[in-house]
């Protein structure tokens, strides 16, 4: 089994973490009603989707 032959510095295991950080998540606005949807999401508000009515909205 392949051992280590040094110890890795914390700047080597740090710069091979940069890319882990939890991204925030993105927001795009509906066009039909212009509420703040997450995108690839159907919109709580209107029930729309890429243009047509996906979900009828609760009133």
């Amino acid at each position: 089994m392949a051992v280590p032959k040094r110890k890795s510095s914390n700047a080597r295991s740090g710069s091979r973490r940069a890319h882990n950080a939890i991204k925030p998540m993105r927001l795009e606005y509906c066009p039909q009603c212009s509420t703040a949807v997450p995108s690839h999401r159907v919109c709580p508000n209107c029930g729309h989707y890429m243009g047509r009515v996906v979900v009828s909205a609760t009133e």
